[in-house]
């Protein structure tokens, strides 16, 4: 039979191995994570500067179609 004197020390570096690994993953997944995050608030960012530039867009093409009316209505 097994004595528990006997399993002591392979359940120790067990138990310490599986520890490091544990404490490896939750910073890999950290890690992953605040990446993940970080892309994000980058695409949100660039979604806003399009959207910027989708107004500025309309906006000059409102102004270019008042110039147009302007211009039709000098030539009658």
């Amino acid at each position: 039979m097994w004595n528990v004197s006997d399993l002591a020390p392979v359940l120790g570096v067990c138990a310490l191995g599986l520890t490091t690994v544990c404490v490896v993953a939750i910073v890999l997944w950290y890690r992953a994570r605040d990446k993940e995050l970080q892309v994000q608030r980058e695409m949100r960012i660039r979604e806003i500067e399009h959207q910027q530039r989708i107004r500025e867009l309309e906006v000059e093409r409102e102004k270019a179609k008042v110039r147009q009316g302007l211009r039709a209505d000098c030539l009658m």
